[in-house]
């Protein structure tokens, strides 16, 4: 049996997953923008960080059982010297002016490695959704109380990546 095959080059594949990240961050948007709404300001928040620690644990798991983390292409133009540029997720919260709302979606980075190994988070140095120029991460051992808001889902986990709790100012901004 013949097949039909046909190879796509890595700039549309690329451009592809661009489009899907896109969406991904308007739904994103969309619902943290609704339970904001319904449920106010710090008890929506606390809602969205805790969908963003489930969400963290399913890909967790989903990593654990040897599936892939992330797409090769298209989700950020380029990592160079250990730094993240043009995230398409911070590009979008960006366009919408909902940095504040969308750098919450940046929680699922220390959940999803938490869940891998609880013993370990990976937090943001920098982080583009919360106004910085790119990302950055550094890996640092969980704490026990960090691990034990982790496993209960209790809104204190939040505090986990100190980065993304100082919110959408550029840290520059946030140290005068």
């Amino acid at each position: 049996m013949v097949e039909n095959t046909r190879v796509v080059p890595t700039e549309e594949a690329a451009h592809e997953v661009e489009v899907a990240i896109t969406r991904l961050a308007l739904l994103h948007l969309s619902f943290s923008k609704i339970l904001v709404k319904e449920f106010g300001e710090r008890k929506g928040k606390q809602l969205i960080t805790k969908s963003i620690l489930e969400y963290g644990k399913r890909i967790g798991e989903r990593i654990k059982c040897g599936l892939p983390d992330l797409p090769k292409y298209g989700l950020y133009k380029e990592w160079k010297d250990g730094r993240l540029y043009g995230c398409v997720l911070a590009r979008v919260f960006r366009e919408y002016g909902e940095e504040d709302l969308g750098c919450l979606y940046c929680y699922v980075d220390p959940a999803k490695s938490m869940a891998v190994d609880p013993e370990n988070k990976v937090i943001h140095k920098d982080c583009a959704a919360c106004g910085d120029d790119y990302c950055t991460f550094e890996q640092l051992p969980t704490t026990k109380k960090e691990k034990a808001d982790f496993e209960s889902g209790e809104r204190d986990w939040g505090k986990v990546d100190p980065r993304l709790v100082q919110g959408s100012r550029p840290k520059k901004e946030q140290s005068q």
